[in-house]
Parts: C-alpha cells; sequence; structure tokens
C-alpha cells in the first residue's frame, strides 16, 4: 500500500480550515518554539526541483503546511492547519482542496472533553477517545506526519493508540551528521509503524525541538532548504537501514528447502496448453522442478513433503507493470507474483534493488526493469533518460542495449517524430519498443512507427478520440476517456479495424485495468471496487483510505465514467477475441493488484484458464524467459505458487495463496501478511521435514 502521507502514488490535495472546536485549538507545542518561524522544504526528482513545503508556526502553537510539487503532468497542491496538545498529538486538523487525479479534499478534526470528531468526504465519526491518541487524515503532508512520530517521541515506550483504532510506534534507525556553513547539522531517521502495511520514514533534526528535517524515497526527496545537495546522502542511509529491517524479515519468513522436496496429489496449471492437469506428484530439486509424475509414486529419501490434496499449483506469477520498492517485494512474494517487469524506474536504483534481491538479501520477485526514455518539457516524467534531442534519445537507447535490456519504453513527452527513427534504432539492436503513447500522436500510429507494445487501456482507447491538438501529457489522457470511451461501437470500423492493426502487427498490449477501475467508478465514502473486499484485512488506517476516491466522480460524469469503463473493459475482451497478445500488468497496488487484474479479464470474458495463461505463459514470453520461467516443466526454476480451491474454476481464488516457492526457497503468505500488519486470507500449507535416511 503506498503510504497516504507524502506517497508516490497517493493523491494530494489543497488542505484548509479553521480549528473545529475553539477550546481545542491551543494546549501548547513543547517541541515548537513559541516565535512565530517559517521552514522552507525542496522537493526534487531525479536531481530535478518540482516543487515545495512551507511549514509556518504562529508562535501560538498552531502549524499551517503549503505543500505542492509537479511530476509526469500532475501533482498535489495541499495546505493544512493543525495544532497539537502538550505530548504533541493532534487536537485540531482541518483541510481542503484538490487531489493529484483532481478529486476534491475537505477533511477536519477536533479532539475535546474526551470526544474525537471527524469528518471527511468518505466517513465521520464521534468517539471517546482518550487525551494524546494520534489522528491520521486521509491525505497529509510529511510534515504532519513527522508530527506524529515527534509526538510518540515524547511517550513511554514511544507508542500511542490512534483515534481509529490500534496503536503506532516508532524506532530510531540512524543518525548522520550533515555539513552547513554554520556547522554540522545532526539527524536522525525515524520509521513509524501501525499506519500503513509499511513503515513511514522520517529524517528529523536530531536537536532540539525535533524539527521535521526530510522525507526521502528512491523517486522523490523532500529536503530542507539548504541541504538539497545531501538528499542523496539521506536516501542511502535510509536505504541502508530499510535493507537491514528487510533482511532481518527474509531471514525470518524464507525457508530454504534442501534435498528433494515433493509436492503431492496436486492440482496444476499446464500453462503451455492453459489446461489443468492432475493430480500428481511434483518433485523439485536445487530450486528446479526435477519430475512431474502420478501421484502416489514412490519417492527416493524426500526431504521434505507439502501436501496438495485440494490445492492448485500454479507457474509462479508475472505483474508485467510493477513499480517495484524495497517494501513492496514481500506483497509481491505473498500474492505469488514471484516475476515482476518494472516499466519506469531509475536506472542505478532499480539495478541495486535487483542485485539485492537476486542475492537473497532482500525479499522479492526476479525483477526485469525496462528502458524508461522521456522528453524533456514542463510535464515529463523523471525517470531513466529525459532527452531533448533525436541524438540524445538515440545515445540513451545504446546505454540500455550495452547493459543487456531487451525493451524501452517511450513516455508522454517522447515527441512523435522522434518515434520512428528510435524504434528502427532499436529494433536493429534487438530491442523490443514501447509506452505511453506520445502527446499529439495516435495509438495507430504509434504502431505503424514501431511500438510492439502499448501500456494501458486509456493509451488503447485515446486512439479513438484524442484530436491533434489534445495534450494528452496532462489529467486530458483520464478524463478524455473517461468522458467519451462510451461512444465507441466496439462493432464499428474504427474499433475493429484497430484490432486489425494490432494482431496483424502482432503488438502487445499491457492493460492494466486495475489501474483505471477506482479512477472511472468509485465515489467517496463508497468501497474501493479494487480492492473494498479486503479491508477487513488492512490497518484501520488503510480501511479509511479505501473509501477514499482518487478521481472526482460526481453526478454529473458518474453514469459517463461508469459507461465508458465498461467499455474498456469490454474492448479487452474484444481483443483478446481478436488474438491481440496481452500481458497481466497493474501499476497499482503490489501483489493484490495483479489478483483483481484476473478477475478483470474474466469479467471482460476472458475464460479463467487462458487469464491463468496470460499471468504466466505470457509473461514469461515477452520478458524473454520462458526457458526457464512460466510453466510447470521438468528443468524450469521452481518458481510457484500453491492456492487453495482450483481458480480455473473461480479466479478469484487467486487470492488463497497457502505456499510461494522461488526457486529454492519457500515463503507462507499468512506469515508475510501478519509480518505486515495484514490478517492472513488462508492458513500456510504445511512443510512436512523428514528424517534422513543417510548414514
Amino acid at each position: 500500500m503506498t503510504r497516504h502521507i507524502a506517497g508516490p502514488k497517493t493523491p494530494q490535495g489543497w488542505l484548509r480550515l479553521a480549528c473545529a472546536l475553539a477550546a481545542a485549538c491551543v494546549i501548547g507545542m513543547p517541541l515548537q518554539s513559541r516565535a512565530q518561524t517559517q521552514q522552507r522544504y525542496t522537493v526534487t526528482i531525479q536531481q530535478e526541483v518540482a516543487g515545495a513545503l512551507i511549514s509556518r508556526t504562529d508562535g501560538q502553537g498552531k502549524v499551517s503546511v503549503d505543500f505542492s510539487y509537479r511530476n509526469n503532468g500532475r501533482g498535489p497542491d495541499l495546505k493544512e492547519e493543525f495544532s497539537v496538545d502538550a505530548l504533541g498529538a493532534p487536537v485540531a486538523y482541518a483541510g481542503s482542496g484538490k487531489s493529484t487525479f483532481g478529486n476534491e479534499i475537505r477533511e477536519n478534526y477536533a479532539w475535546q472533553d474526551g470526544r474525537g470528531r471527524w469528518t471527511s468526504l468518505v466517513d465521520r465519526g464521534d468517539k471517546p477517545v482518550e487525551a494524546g491518541a494520534l489522528y491520521v487524515p486521509i491525505e497529509g503532508s510529511p510534515r504532519f506526519g513527522a508530527q506524529l512520530v515527534r509526538s510518540l517521541l515524547l511517550r513511554p515506550g514511544v507508542t500511542a493508540p490512534s483515534v481509529a483504532g490500534g496503536k503506532f510506534s516508532v524506532e530510531r534507525l540512524a543518525e548522520l551528521k550533515l555539513a552547513s556553513p554554520a556547522g554540522e547539522v545532526p539527524v536522525a531517521l525515524y520509521a513509524l509503524t501501525g499506519v500503513d502495511a509499511t513503515p513511514w520514514y522520517f529524517w528529523l533534526r536530531d536537536e532540539g525541538d525535533k524539527a521535521y528535517f526530510a522525507d526521502v524515497s528512491p523517486w522523490m526527496e523532500t529536503v530542507a532548504q539548504g541541504f538539497e545537495s545531501q538528499g542523496g546522502l539521506l536516501l542511502a542511509r535510509q536505504l541502508q537501514a530499510q535493507t537491514e529491517r528487510l533482511q532481518k524479515l527474509q531471514q525470518r519468513l524464507a525457508r530454504p528447502l534442501p534435498g528433494l522436496t515433493v509436492i503431492r496429489n496436486v492440482r496444476w496449471f499446464d500453462s503451455a496448453s492453459a489446461v489443468m492437469r492432475g493430480p500428481s506428484d511434483i518433485s523439485l530439486y536445487d530450486g528446479r522442478i526435477s519430475a512431474i509424475e502420478p501421484a502416489g509414486s514412490n519417492h527416493r529419501e524426500p526431504a521434505q513433503i507439502i501436501e496438495g490434496s485440494g490445492k492448485t499449483l500454479l507457474p509462479g506469477l508475472f505483474d508485467m507493470h510493477g513499480h517495484m520498492s524495497e517494501e513492496e517485494g514481500l506483497f509481491q512474494l505473498a500474492a505469488g507474483v514471484t516475476s515482476v517487469r518494472d516499466p519506469a524506474s531509475f536506472n542505478d536504483k532499480a539495478e541495486e534493488l535487483r542485485s539485492k534481491i537476486d542475492a537473497g538479501i532482500l525479499p522479492g520477485p526476479r525483477i526485469q526493469a525496462m528502458g524508461f526514455i522521456e522528453g524533456r518539457s514542463p510535464f515529463s516524467a523523471r525517470y531513466g533518460f529525459v532527452v531533448d534531442s533525436l541524438d540524445a534519445a538515440k545515445s540513451a537507447v545504446d546505454w540500455y542495449a550495452e547493459r543487456g535490456f531487451i525493451q524501452l519504453k517511450l513516455y508522454n513527452s517522447f515527441k512523435p517524430e522522434w518515434v520512428k527513427p528510435v524504434a528502427e534504432y532499436a529494433h536493429a539492436k534487438g530491442l523490443r519498443v514501447g509506452g505511453h503513447v506520445p502527446a499529439f500522436m495516435r495509438a495507430e500510429e504509434a504502431v505503424r512507427d514501431g511500438f510492439d507494445e502499448i501500456h494501458h487501456i486509456n493509451q488503447v482507447m485515446l486512439n479513438f478520440f484524442v484530436k491533434p491538438e489534445d495534450d494528452t501529457r496532462t489529467l486530458l489522457r483520464f478524463s478524455l476517456v473517461g468522458d467519451r470511451a462510451r461512444e465507441l461501437d466496439l462493432d464499428g470500423p474504427q474499433a475493429q479495424g484497430f484490432l486489425r492493426l494490432l494482431r496483424e502487427r502482432g503488438t502487445v498490449v499491457d492493460v492494466t485495468l486495475t489501474a483505471f477501475e477506482p479512477s472511472y467508478l468509485q465515489r467517496d465514502g463508497q468501497p474501493n471496487p479494487s480492492f473494498g473486499m479486503l479491508a477487513e484485512h488492512m490497518p484501520v488506517a488503510v480501511q479509511r483510505w479505501l473509501l477514499s476516491a482518487s478521481s472526482e466522480i460526481n453526478d454529473e460524469n458518474a453514469v459517463r465514467y461508469r459507461e465508458s469503463y465498461a467499455k474498456m473493459l469490454a474492448y479487452t475482451g474484444r481483443m483478446y477475441m481478436a488474438g491481440v497478445p496481452l500481458l497481466a500488468g497493474t501499476d497499482t497496488w503490489a501483489g493484490f493488484g495483479l489478483h483483481r487484474e484476473l478477475e478483470l479479464y474474466v469479467l471482460a470474458g476472458i475464460p479463467p484458464l487462458q487469464t491463468l495463461r496470460i499471468a504466466t505463459w505470457n509473461g514469461a514470453k515477452y520478458t524473454q524467459t520462458l526457458d526457464r520461467r512460466g510453466s510447470i516443466e521438468r528443468g524450469k526454476l521452481a518458481d510457484l505458487v500453491l492456492v487453495e480451491g482450483d481458480p480455473s474454476v473461480n479466479i478469484s481464488d487467486i487470492r488463497k495463496t497457502s505456499l510461494v516457492l522461488k526457486g529454492g526457497v519457500a515463503y507462507a503468505p499468512s506469515q508475510v501478511y501478519e509480518a505486515l500488519g495484514i490478517r492472513p486470507f488462508v492458513p500456510a500449507a504445511a512443510i512436512v521435514s523428514l528424517p534422513s535416511k543417510q548414514p
């Protein structure tokens, strides 16, 4: 789950409201100076300034925050006001505005006389709340998140109850001393847990009032003004601390399977033929599938037995559109995702993460990165290479080709006139080309100019409605589809002609239906259509977030957006029936997103067996790893997922992962979810160790 205080994919907005109850507004702020102060922080993305955070204290204990940045044609404009008590806990919080994707935000909270009262666009509450309990807004700034850490540092045991339920705690992870003209500035890294399924990390000054100093991640840094050049140092130390934490989890959760392992009496999916087979006994040795035999066969001295009765064994799943981070590896593994294609990342950070996972230092799937190339503009997404000329684009192709990449991703600001020469240049070097359709270009033109793959169903649908002057580097690439897709005649010449072109060219489509389902269907206060069914398993703060819409759905547009999404779903089914190769990608919540993606493919009319083939065989085929992954065959890597039930009959059984194997290592999803603060879905499959008969 992406965190909702300055998270990479989190909608943000202007937050503004006075204290709801005057008596609760000012009770003192021991962590803040009583003098009026202002602190400015710079937001950078890939070493380029993208925005700012400004924090002001009025001298009477009230804090106001302005937070704004832009990346990829979107970004938040956030305003907050809050006051805290003697323990630094919020007693009044207020805000309103627009999120990254245009949805309105309006939320306030006040504590008085032992009761906490809050209202938002998704919920409201009025309940007894003990003094010092911590309130967390659905949307918030990193400055507010740091305030929660500062409050916890004043508590015995550094823990405190949450207004919504559960407990928060904080752990000190690292320290640094940063150089400045005024001398060394000590800072400390803290991990806040209990809010989300992954920790939130904050850097505070390690002196005085423990003021907020920075919030960094591989994709974005918010750092105190004057220290921007040291963001990389903060990130390196933070990633080291995260690695140390995750390495401990890896040691606790990963179970090596030495010797011979037999999965006994199991139904299994033959992805090459898209049929279920068995029951069979499937043997594993040295991280590979060593034999597939009739159930009940005699096995010579197995070291482990796994009972497969009533379960289904699948090849490890592929998420072909997952933006990977250190924290997401466990989510992917618990869901049965053993391979991820990352279509947009920072090249050095992606390689570092992949190396740590491959070395067994961190838990996570096998990662294959794509070579990201974007054109320079005010709307640029700042990953990979951002280029301002055709020669620079070709130079980026050379860089990726020399490092063994097999595919490029071109993006929104890439100039249309560069597509054909770059595609020809890349093809000559053996690289496939795809991605977003550049602005001021139609998908049909991109395919004819050399695109081997299109990412996202909205990029497909824009082909039928975008006009030459439409700038799809903006949120128009979402709203235009929501407004117009319902008009598409699926049997008309445009829709059918494009299907023929895709089939004739062998163009692959990475559909990512789940990435758009909430955006076009969910209104504030309604369960998230993609993940609402998971809510009762999640931390309380995540349950609230699942009621929050990412885009503005209202009485005026709700019907047409719903009808437009139904056309996207239907056109996905038509692509399958027309023979267009499809991939199972998500671009959303790691692990859980792929489960929903497969459900949506079945809703689109794709048979469950073929849906499973897309998530296994097709993934291996288009990552060029079919010789070692993607199917259950002798000699292939033992990347496998054991699920309760039969997803070829009920695709939703894909969520019931009871055991996941990546090579010679097993993970029990129930144990992984418990470590993440998530209530498990099914018990773990037992691994029975047998005594060795060797003398």
